[in-house]
């Protein structure tokens, strides 16, 4: 299994995952975010990406405000960068939004450990299920979000889960 703590599986991946690295590395990204767990999450790392995938940074916050101010601190200065509080499944959310580049980047912040967070959760379901099912299997999910499926309504829809696809991969049997 893919050690996903540490972006440097990256730098042996493929041409996009190793752009994303050196974006990631040459901007100070992980290192700016290091005292937050950071892990880069979504379909980038797992090899189902399209071409407007963004890069989805996974956080744990203690201190909501000191990780706005970091945030704020370190990306502010980064095309459309913005940053927002909300709540997702219960708990503090902060979400920033900034551009470097091409590429659309997205820091997700909770007041809950990193890999106890959905997104990288799902992810790594999702990775043992591309492992498991193969080649075809992941150009499906490719080919659904590039009809605009959400990665895990695609998984759902291939999978035959039911009406709530976000849950039900959280808990499928592999």
């Amino acid at each position: 299994m893919t050690d996903f703590d540490s972006i440097e599986y990256l730098k042996l991946g493929n041409k996009k995952q190793q752009e994303v690295y050196k974006i990631l590395s040459d901007h100070g990204i992980m290192i700016k975010l290091k005292y937050y767990s950071p892990i880069l999450t979504g379909t980038i790392p797992i090899n189902i990406d399209i071409k407007n995938s963004d890069l989805d940074i996974a956080c744990h916050f203690i201190n909501k405000k000191q990780f706005i101010k970091d945030i704020t601190k370190y990306f502010s200065g980064y095309q459309v960068f913005n940053v927002r509080n909300t709540v997702k499944n219960g708990f503090e959310t902060v979400i920033s939004k900034f551009q470097i580049g091409l590429y659309k980047l997205e820091i997700f912040g909770q007041n809950r450990p990193t890999k106890e967070q959905e997104s990288y959760r799902h992810m790594i379901i999702e990775d043992k299920i591309l492992k498991l099912k193969g080649e075809t299997f992941r150009q499906k999910i490719i080919e659904l979000k590039k009809q605009g499926f959400k990665t895990e309504l695609a998984f759902g829809v291939i999978l035959g889960l039911g009406d709530n696809p976000f849950q039900e991969l959280l808990n499928y049997k592999i």
